[in-house]
């Protein structure tokens, strides 16, 4: 469903590693693009696997973008935005969501791509406070590496096995890969099934 309102909207594609959120991200920017809509992509500087100045997907699907450090540096570069479209958004900081909340009572379209879940299978960074204040959520889904069942889950491998649950949450630069996993084969070494906290 493709969004025309006049009003602010926010948008979030969600899901795991190899679901696609980054392809779905700059198919929606590059609509945008066709309606004549003045359009912009951020990216967190830190995201420097395939391109330091696009937002890549895994499959090669690209969409020029800035890099940013600063959340609040946004306000500036997407003032002049009627679509602004952000990846990787579970590696900003907090700040990110008073960006968004002044870009939307601006009247932007907002479309925002992250992880909602870190390889432990929790919720990650700033995802879940985006995913409740979204006017629509796409959660999406990969295919998971070990039985080719969905996978709603992203397992970090560190020499061929699996991360323990007190490794850093973000590992910029490490011996690492990652796999979509389904439940069933998502392993988090170390980790211990807690109740619900507040």
């Amino acid at each position: 469903m493709e969004i025309i309102t006049q009003d602010g909207w926010l948008e979030v594609i969600t899901g795991c590693m190899f679901s696609g959120k980054t392809e779905e991200l700059v198919r929606r920017l590059r609509r945008a693009v066709i309606a004549r809509k003045e359009t912009i992509a951020i990216k967190p500087a830190l995201d420097t696997r395939y391109d330091l100045v696009a937002v890549v997907s895994h499959s090669g699907f690209s969409f020029n973008a800035i890099p940013v450090e600063d959340p609040k540096s946004i306000l500036n570069m997407a003032k002049d935005a009627e679509v602004v479209g952000i990846d990787e958004a579970q590696f900003f900081t907090g700040e990110l969501v008073p960006v968004i909340r002044e870009l939307l009572q601006s009247k932007k379209r907002v479309i925002v791509a992250g992880l909602d879940l870190d390889f432990r299978g929790e919720p990650f960074g700033i995802m879940p406070t985006l995913l409740a204040l979204a006017d629509e959520v796409t959660k999406l889904h990969a295919i998971c590496s070990v039985c080719g069942n969905i996978a709603t889950k992203t397992q970090r491998l560190i020499n061929g096995k699996p991360a323990r649950y007190d490794d850093p949450t973000i590992l910029v630069g490490g011996l690492e890969t990652y796999e979509a996993r389904c439940n069933l084969h998502h392993e988090v070494p170390g980790k211990t099934l807690t109740l619900f906290k507040e």
